[in-house]
């Protein structure tokens, strides 16, 4: 397991009770209206919708302010339109970053994502710079198990791979067989803590120093911390020795 493995399930894992992201609901919301306004507003047929309110639930978001976030979908006078941009770049020590945003003014969000990679010593690129180097995928955390089990629990559902990471398990498969591999999962008794869709790099580039390890940490967490922005993805790989010495 690589330490950017383990990062990445401590984020999934702590994201909920992390009081430091007080725009938590904003971040819900927007992504509640942006995949409403994309598909409609019945989950039911929105799988995109079904993951933003996992997510809304997941940071423990009130119905009425989900229910109030679809509705604004419909379009209401004088609020502010929303779009998705995705921003493309690199970090320090050559990491590849992409980053997913939901905004109302794409200046300013252009900017602060900018001002940010460049302060830490990274760039911003266009469109198509570092897209190749990820793919669409989901991961389901499961609580602590044997991997080639829950392998064998999901891989007809449609699991692709699995990862320990430390207490607990994670298993990959591709984000349209998520909720039919998470049902798999609990149907066969395992106890699932955790998801997401998301995007997993091709290949990773080492961070062996321990400097810019954290600049690349400290950078990724600033990011995140953007009222724009909904997810982060790196392609870093930073040992858990010097992860657990920079965390």
């Amino acid at each position: 397991m690589s330490g950017h493995s383990k990062w990445s399930t401590i984020k999934r894992q702590k994201g909920a009770n992390d009081a430091k992201r007080g725009q938590a609901f904003t971040k819900a919301g927007n992504a509640l209206t942006v995949a409403a306004r994309e598909g409609g507003g019945n989950p039911d047929s929105n799988f995109k919708l079904r993951l933003a309110i996992d997510a809304a639930r997941a940071v423990n978001m009130p119905k009425e302010n989900i229910e109030r976030a679809i509705t604004r979908a419909t379009g209401t006078s004088g609020e502010k339109s929303l779009e998705e941009v995705i921003y493309e770049g690199y970090g320090p020590a050559g990491v590849a970053i992409m980053i997913d945003a939901v905004t109302d003014n794409k200046i300013r969000t252009t900017s602060e994502i900018r001002s940010l990679l460049e302060r830490a010593g990274g760039s911003l690129g266009g469109p198509g710079s570092v897209n190749y180097l990820f793919k669409a995928t989901s991961a389901i955390d499961v609580k602590a198990a044997d991997p080639d089990q829950v392998f064998l629990a999901a891989a007809d559902a449609g699991a692709e791979d699995v990862e320990q990471n430390g207490e607990s398990v994670t298993v990959y498969t591709v984000p349209q067989k998520l909720e039919e591999v998470k049902e798999k999962l609990r149907a066969a008794g395992f106890e699932v803590t955790g998801w997401e869709v998301s995007k997993k790099a091709a290949s990773q580039v080492a961070v062996n120093d321990p400097k810019q390890a954290e600049t690349v940490l400290n950078l990724v967490n600033r990011l995140e911390d953007l009222d724009d922005v909904q997810k982060v993805y790196a392609n870093f790989d930073i040992s858990e020795e010097i992860l657990e010495k920079v965390t």
